[in-house]
């Protein structure tokens, strides 16, 4: 098993490549470059930072439209992390109106409930679809690490779960070959372990 995790210079990617190693799959490798991305099994699109910030780095590495044609027409497997979720959605608000990958029907902004506390940080629980693939073998709450000021939302089918701070958003997504969680399973000890090796495993 190929595993590639894409860098473009703004992902949490060290914790995401030991927790990896951890679950004991040594085939993988940090590439920017898409030659590499196409010889891969699976994809992992991590993100820590501002969207902006994050688009302008993946357009200065050329990355749109070869993770465009991975996703949506080779039917690749792709899981976003975090910002990385945030980015395969159509748009964000975040520094301006911006432009993300379009792999799904979602779009991000700020956390608009003035009581809340912003960033939402911490452990929360959500709730999965009966369906996923990416909570199968998980407790019907999970919990996992949160840390992010952004929500994504979407009225299609995206086969989302939700989390609720002050509004529900999406938690996560999975659409096809396509999934996305605004949480760091890399962070989240045993329940984000098992859904990194259920992405590996189910998609």
């Amino acid at each position: 098993m190929k595993l590639v995790i894409v860098d473009y210079g703004m992902g949490n990617l060290k914790s995401v490549m030991s927790a990896l190693h951890y679950l004991g799959y040594e085939d993988v490798t940090l590439s920017n470059e898409i030659p590499v991305l196409e010889r891969a099994d699976k994809l992992i699109l991590p993100g820590v930072g501002n969207y902006a910030r994050a688009m302008y780095k993946i357009n200065s590495f050329d990355l749109v439209s070869g993770i465009r044609q991975l996703a949506l027409e080779e039917k690749k497997p792709i899981l976003g992390i975090c910002l990385g979720m945030q980015l395969m959605g159509l748009s964000s608000t975040e520094s301006g109106f911006n432009t993300g990958l379009g792999l799904i029907d979602g779009v991000v902004e700020a956390f608009d409930n003035k009581e809340l506390r912003v960033p939402h940080v911490g452990y929360n629980q959500l709730i999965p679809r009966n369906d996923s693939r990416l909570y199968s073998g998980l407790s019907a709450n999970p919990d996992f690490y949160f840390t992010h000021s952004f929500k994504m939302s979407s009225s299609a089918e995206i086969g989302r779960s939700n989390c609720s701070y002050g509004d529900d958003f999406v938690a996560s997504f999975e659409l096809e070959n396509i999934a996305g969680v605004q949480f760091h399973p890399e962070l989240s000890q045993k329940n984000g372990l098992k859904l990194l090796k259920n992405f590996i495993e189910l998609f």
